[in-house]
Order: structure tokens, then C-alpha cells, then sequence
């Protein structure tokens, strides 16, 4: 009986003496539901999956209106080293339908959408410190139809930088330059983004992000600079799960007149 009791107490000792094993959390970290980037990679060996359920997008111009929507919109991240991961995502169906205010005519076109891989490099920033930065490099292959898909290959870098003011409150900023694909869908011309947001932290488990984009697309057929305003929220019911969406409103004549993104993302 001795015996048994000193391996008991011996066990609760050990298991009492490394809590921090148990207790570890999971560097879970959603680049959605955010417009911007962001520089957190996943841990190697383990696989983020981030899905949209709903990408709907309306745009009205004087001479037509334009509804997208875009479902199964998948992204899978693969940690493959302390700081890097490399991610595949592809767009799994699409539909895109044309009103014509004129002649009322209306075209209507569905499918698959391309298929991006990308790299990502955390280059600075630590857990506990407020800054960090990363690099993400991406091409498109295109897979898709248009204009569900792009019609030709494209590429480009994005530059993500955030800093924690507070626990709860965080800016960040997101540069991007891309050889983008031709409205045509041949050839490619520069397009580059700056996105600024805010994020609060209302628990744990509940963050909202406040972003303003602006973004100048040099287009062949038509040269225009973009402006858009979102907000999003997230919800995290567990520590490897997530919910989310996002809403976004164009700010001039030239955005999309109005967007909505719903779904979420799990870690394994």
C-alpha cells in the first residue's frame, strides 16, 4: 500500500511540475476574415484549411450590374519550417451573371475558379512582442473559366506589418504589387494595394477588424483606382476552430459596389 501511494504522489508531482506541456496553446492564426495579410505562418507539420461558404459580390456601373458568387473557396496552409509555410488554395465553384441596363440581356457563366500557390516567410516578431512583418510571394495558374477565373496566369508579393498598441487593440498595414492578369485575359499589367486596418479584441475567442483598401489597377482597357471600406468579425468556439465574415462597401464609382464573405477556418 506504501508503495502504490509514493507512485501516486509521485505521478501528481510530475504532472503538477510541467503544466506548461498541457497547457500549450496551438499557433492558430486565420488569415481571413481580414482583407489584408498577414504574416503568421502555421507550425511545421501541422495544416491550416480556411474555407468561404458564401463570397457574394454585386457591382453596379452605369451600363451594367454585375453579381458573383463564389463557393468552396478553399485555402490549405502547410507549415514546413519555423517561419515559413506554403499554402494551395483553389476555388472550387464560381458563378458570375451580366445584366445589360440597355438591352436587357443577361450572361451568365459558372465554373471553377484558378488555383494560387504561395509562399509565406515570418521575417520578424515574436509571441509577447508587439511587432511583425512577413512576406508572402504568390502565382495564379489559370484554371478557371472566365471570368470566374482570371484567363491568364498572374503573380505578385504581399507585405504585411502589424503592431499591438494594447492586449486589445492592433494595427496593421498590408502592401501588395502584382503583375495581375489583363481584363482581356491576355497579358498582364501592375496593379498594387495598400490596406490599413484595426483590430479589438472583445475576449478570447471574439476580434472584430475595422480596414480601409485602396487600390490602383493599371489595366490596358481601363486604368482605375479602387476604394473600399470592411469590416469583419471572427469567432472562435474552440482554439483550433473558427467562424466568420465580412462585409466591404465600394467607397467610389469604380469598386464593387458591395461584398459579403461567410465561412471559417480549422486547424489539424
Amino acid at each position: 500500500m506504501a508503495k502504490v501511494l509514493a507512485w501516486a504522489l509521485s505521478a501528481a508531482a510530475v504532472m503538477i511540475g510541467t503544466p506548461a506541456l498541457a497547457q500549450d496553446e496551438p499557433r492558430f492564426c486565420p488569415t481571413r476574415p481580414n482583407l489584408g495579410g498577414s504574416s503568421c505562418t502555421t507550425e511545421p507539420g501541422r495544416v491550416h484549411v480556411e474555407m468561404s461558404a458564401l463570397d457574394w459580390e454585386r457591382d453596379d456601373q452605369s451600363d451594367q450590374r454585375e453579381d458573383r458568387i463564389v463557393t468552396a473557396d478553399i485555402l490549405t496552409r502547410l507549415g514546413v519550417g519555423k517561419n515559413t509555410e506554403l499554402q494551395l488554395e483553389w476555388v472550387g465553384y464560381g458563378r458570375d451573371r451580366t445584366r445589360d441596363k440597355a438591352n436587357e440581356t443577361v450572361d451568365t457563366v459558372t465554373g471553377t475558379g484558378d488555383v494560387t500557390f504561395a509562399i509565406r516567410e515570418h521575417l520578424a516578431g515574436q509571441k509577447g512582442k508587439p511587432f511583425s512583418a512577413g512576406i508572402q510571394a504568390f502565382v495564379t495558374a489559370p484554371t478557371g473559366r472566365y471570368p470566374v477565373g482570371a484567363g491568364t496566369w498572374s503573380t505578385g508579393v504581399i507585405v504585411p506589418i502589424q503592431y499591438e498598441l494594447t492586449e486589445k487593440i492592433a494595427i496593421a498595414v498590408t502592401g501588395e504589387a502584382d503583375a495581375a492578369a489583363n481584363q482581356s485575359g491576355m497579358g498582364r499589367h501592375l496593379s498594387y494595394s495598400e490596406i490599413t486596418g484595426v483590430r479589438y479584441k472583445f475576449t478570447d475567442q471574439i476580434t472584430a477588424n475595422a480596414e480601409l483598401s485602396l487600390e490602383r489597377d493599371d489595366d490596358p482597357d481601363q486604368h482605375e483606382t479602387l476604394a473600399l471600406a470592411a469590416l469583419s468579425a471572427a469567432w472562435r468556439p474552440t482554439k483550433v476552430v473558427q467562424f466568420d465574415i465580412l462585409a466591404a462597401a465600394g467607397l467610389n464609382h469604380a469598386a464593387p459596389s458591395l461584398r459579403l464573405v461567410t465561412g471559417g477556418a480549422i486547424l489539424f
